[in-house]
């Protein structure tokens, strides 16, 4: 298996090719984003808390997160679209004991095997982009990726709401079967192989170990901090075991000759601002939706399709924008779009910042709108930069370790903003909650389910009909306060990072980038 040269002449069926590796990315993207609308289902049938819920959705991304980096160095090793197969085939299989889980921990267990699937895929489908396209074709075919992708994280709760109403949340990973196999057969008959003939067969395993455990230490604390209070023993641990374990890591990777993640790729600037812009971005979206989606169903009272579907002006506005972003890039580099998108989502953020419990739908469409504007024009650029343009023979590294970035931001993004807003909840609520007459033991399970879901009517069962409203309404009333705080923060903490991203990234001249395509 060699590199195919840039000079061969493209292949007719390249564009059938890039439609099926864009399309089992986007089984990818379904699966990461498709879970959240049904977790107040989920929350009733199991009797479970938020914390065990957030573990079902993030399970998926930390497991991911944490092979994607070594799944891209098996693609350079082994063959990329080895490694794609393979990761089509394993997330059909796992899908299985997911929709058939009978509990929490088993969806959990079923979710994070998935994961091992999504990290083949991941990588795989980008680094596979390269070798059938080159100039122009090569940034289009980045931006068709990244808008699938888009679609398949932006649709996703509106499809998951339709199957959650219509045959239950357990069709979610039952759908994955035909899926896979469709794209299989395509994808054997349309793309190349392609591989680094120079690449070592030596894989970093005390890396990987390292860089996977420092993640989930990492998750694991933000998870259970609102929880088990952030001055818990085992919070504390795991957040100074995060930070040692990342140190172990790089050290390692210093030393290692044939290391997990190639450290040359970070002297690459643009590549580390791409990361940079890739993390923020992923981090808004996957907060913000899992947070809005929690909201609209247990606050307003929507049903699962209406808050899936109330997602979808992002969409609009993540579409409208993917193209421009492409075109601004290879007119300026990648770093003015970057920039300019992750402005335009925090101007998108505060506006979802002013919610109440009778925002009208329209506010909160614009607001999501805008959103999905800044987001469109930060994604065809980050993708082109960090793999179109390293060196060839760390295309498998470079896409590993974006798309580590990209589940990295989305677990993070799920479990800092809902841990933030459940400790604002908490705030504003708290004092009601203790003075009703519940038990020590209900006032837990209350903090720890959601509103109106049936271990939250358990605990409150016993209280007159008159505290329990006031209960109701007082918790109604702080969680919404607390996500359009968060929605504040978040927005604040795009803004930094559409800084941070104007430091990292070096200004490309358009003259010499279009030399380039």
């Amino acid at each position: 298996m060699t590199e195919i040269p840039p000079q061969n002449a493209p292949s007719p069926r390249r564009w059938v090719s890039l439609g099926a590796i864009c399309t089992a990315a986007a089984l990818v993207w379904l699966a990461f984003s498709d879970l959240g609308v049904a977790v107040p289902e989920i929350a009733d049938e199991y009797g479970s808390g938020l914390s065990a819920l957030q573990w079902a959705n993030n399970a998926f991304s930390l497991v991911t997160g944490a092979l994607v980096i070594a799944a891209g160095r098996f693609g350079d090793l082994f063959g990329r679209r080895r490694m794609l197969e393979a990761g089509l085939v394993l997330l059909a299989v796992f899908s299985v004991p997911a929709a058939l889980s009978p509990d929490v921990a088993s969806l959990v267990i079923s979710r994070g095997l998935m994961g091992v699937g999504a990290a083949l895929i991941l990588p795989a489908s980008l680094a596979l982009i390269p070798p059938e396209f080159t100039g122009r074709e090569e940034l289009a075919a980045f931006g068709i990726w990244q808008a699938v992708a888009w679609g398949g994280l932006s649709v996703g709760p509106a499809l998951s709401g339709f199957i959650t109403d219509g045959i239950g949340w357990r069709w979610l990973f039952w759908i994955n079967l035909p899926l896979a196999a469709v794209v299989l057969a395509v994808v054997r008959a349309t793309t190349p192989e392609s591989s680094d003939p120079h690449a070592t067969r030596r894989v970093d395993w005390p890396g990987l170990a390292t860089i996977g455990l420092s993640v989930f230490a990492l998750l694991y604390a933000l998870t259970e901090g609102p929880a088990a209070g952030w001055g818990s023993p085992v919070v504390v641990l795991l957040l100074v075991a995060a930070v040692v374990l990342a140190v172990v890591w790089y050290r390692l990777e210093r030393r290692s000759r044939d290391p997990l993640v190639d450290l040359r790729l970070f002297r690459i600037r643009s590549y580390n601002g791409a990361l940079a812009a890739n993390l923020a971005m992923n981090l808004t979206w996957a907060g913000l939706s899992f947070l809005l989606v929690l909201w609209l169903e247990n606050v307003r009272g929507r049903s699962p399709v209406e808050a899936g579907m109330l997602l979808l002006p992002a969409t609009v506005g993540v579409f409208l924008c993917i193209r421009l972003g492409g075109r601004l890039a290879a007119w300026r580099g990648g770093r003015l779009p970057a920039v300019t998108g992750l402005t335009v989502a925090s101007g998108g953020l505060f506006v979802l910042a002013s919610l109440t419990t009778d925002t009208a739908t329209w506010l909160l469409a614009a607001g999501l709108f805008v959103v999905g504007l800044g987001l469109g024009l930060v994604s065809a650029p980050v993708a082109d930069t960090a793999v179109g343009e390293v060196p060839p023979d760390l295309a498998g590294t470079a896409a590993g370790v974006f798309k580590m970035s990209s589940m990295l931001g989305g677990a993070l993004g799920v479990a800092l903003l809902t841990a933030l807003a459940r400790g604002l909840t908490q705030r504003d609520a708290d004092e009601v909650v203790r003075t009703s007459g519940l038990s020590t033991a209900e006032i837990a399970q209350v903090r720890e389910a959601l509103v109106r879901s049936s271990s939250f009517d358990e605990a409150i069962a016993a209280l007159p009909p008159g505290i329990r409203a006031t209960v109701v309404r007082t918790l109604d009333e702080a969680f919404t306060s607390g996500v359009a705080d968060t929605m504040a923060a978040t927005g604040l903490l795009t803004l930094v990072a559409a800084v941070a991203v104007l430091l990292l990234w070096p200004p490309a001249p358009g003259k010499a980038l279009r030399a380039r395509r």
